[in-house]
Formats: C-alpha cells, structure tokens, sequence
C-alpha cells in the first residue's frame, strides 16, 4: 500500500530489482526508490544497469503519469559506491570502466533529463556527489528540511566526476557551487531550496505528503503537453533564440498533432465559446 495525503491508494509492484523498488499507485504515481539503505543508497554498477531497465518499464506502462524517484531509508542517495564503482571497475581495465560509465549517465542524465513522463525527486535525506545528476536531471525536486546535501569529493582526493559539476552549473548560482565544490561542506534542505536546486523544502514528516500533492497535480495534466512543454524548455536553453524560435514551433505543431486529448481544442472552446474556463486560473475540464 502506498500512503497519499488523504488515504491509502492501492498499488501494484512494477517488477523485481535487486537494487530499486517501483510501484505504481491509483493516482498513477510511479514511486522508483534506489534501495540499498545499508549502504545509503549509493550508486553501484548493478543498481545502474537496473534503473535503465525500470525507467524502460515505468515509460511503457500507461498507468505510471508521474515519476517520483526517492531512496529508501535515511538517505536519497550517497553518490557513487566507491568500493564497487570506482575500485572493483577499476580493478577490471579500461573495457569495464566504458561499461560502468555509460550505463551511470544514460540513466543518470541522458535517459532521466528527457523522460517523457514528468518527474520529481523526493530528496529524503542524505544527498552527496553523484547524486547531484539525477537530482537535477529530474523536472521538479522537494527535500526535507534536514536532508544533507554535499559534494565531498574534494574531500577523499578527487574533483566532482562525470557531470557532476554540469548539474550544478545548471541550477544553482556559480558563488555556490564552486564554494561548496571547493570545501567540502554540507548544507541542508533550506539552503538548497535558496538556491533553488530544489524547488522547495518541508518538514521531513510533510515531505510524502507534500511530493504526493505536487505528483497528483502533475498526474492530472495533458500527458502530452506536458512532454513538449518540459523538453521545449529544457532543449531550448542551450539554442540561440533563433534556433529555439524554429525548434519551439516545431514541438508546438508537434503536440498539437499527437495530442490524442485535442487540447487545445477543448481549452480553447470552453474559454471562448462556453465561458467555463479561465487559463490563468488552472486546467481546462478534461473529457
């Protein structure tokens, strides 16, 4: 059973991982938790090559409208299991480190910034060096107010790996991210939603309830709308205003053709001819 903010909504297991745990519940929320608690859920080889195979499922099943990704226990995520990640790869040459590598970023960042469902992380408590990416690869992320966050890496030796460092230039403001990447300290779930790397932070024992109002939110809007609004934005980003012009066009067409809901029709039609909807003040009344 999984808990919402009002009631239990019954859900159903999405498959069996060694390393993740996802269900789907009745108000299509799919819940994907890394779970490796005992090792504060840091990421090992085997847990990335799971979550490619559970974001496949969650994309596929037509029940799932959101994805919340979050991790089991006291942590979000420790960042890279360092004994199995970068040891015992290392330890197998150059070959095993290709494989490791991009099995960890295609889900991490190519696979998760793009997803063509919305998604949230719920950022429950520890958060450390890797898991910067997926945080920021996902749409929309709250924390609790206690989570700790922190790129240690500086710390045992190393600069932030992989695009790490990326993530943090995409969210948040450079004074803070090279300071935190420079000294190694920690900040808290406040400090992160000031600097806006988080959406925003809530008291750990409203932190469920609190993701599971933003994802039925998120849950009940155009399936397609939503895909071409967060892919135009993010895609756009990095074009020049020209480019985006023609881009951004494009995905509009795009969803106005694959909208199997028609939309715009229905928005347009109950704003101008039934006077029923006003835009600025919430969705349009789906059939």
């Amino acid at each position: 059973m999984t808990t919402s903010s009002n009631a239990k909504v019954e859900s159903r297991s999405l498959g069996e991982w060694s390393t993740v745990l996802a269900d789907v519940d009745g108000d299509g929320i799919a819940w994907v938790t890394l779970n490796r608690p005992e090792k504060r859920n840091a990421m090992n080889p085997k847990m990335n090559e799971e979550m490619l195979d559970v974001l496949d499922v969650v994309e596929c099943d037509d029940d799932a409208r959101v994805l919340v990704l979050t991790g089991a226990g006291e942590s979000f995520c420790a960042g890279m299991d360092l004994k199995e990640y970068f040891r015992e790869v290392d330890a197998g040459g150059p070959i095993a480190r290709i494989r490791s590598r991009r099995a960890s970023n295609e889900w991490q960042y190519r696979r998760l910034m793009f997803f063509a469902k919305p998604t949230i992380a719920m950022v429950n408590g520890w958060c450390f060096g890797g898991a910067f990416t997926p945080l920021v690869a996902c749409d929309l992320a709250i924390a609790a107010e206690d989570a700790v966050f922190g790129l240690s890496e500086v710390n045992w030796g190393i600069p932030p790996g992989s695009v790490v460092s990326r993530s943090l230039a995409e969210m948040i403001p450079a004074r803070d991210a090279i300071f935190y990447i420079m000294t190694g300290k920690t900040f808290n779930g406040v400090e992160a939603a000031a600097m806006r790397l988080v959406n925003e932070a809530v008291p750990s024992e409203q932190l469920r309830e609190r993701t599971t109002e933003l994802a039925k939110h998120v849950a009940s809007m155009n399936r397609t709308v939503l895909e071409g609004a967060k892919t135009g934005f993010k895609r756009a980003r990095s074009m020049e205003w020209e480019t985006s012009e023609e881009y951004l066009y494009a995905k509009l067409d795009q969803s106005i053709a694959n909208d199997p809901e028609h939309g715009r029709e229905q928005g347009m039609s109950q704003f101008l001819d039934d006077k029923s909807f006003r835009p600025g003040l919430g969705a349009y009344k789906r059939d």
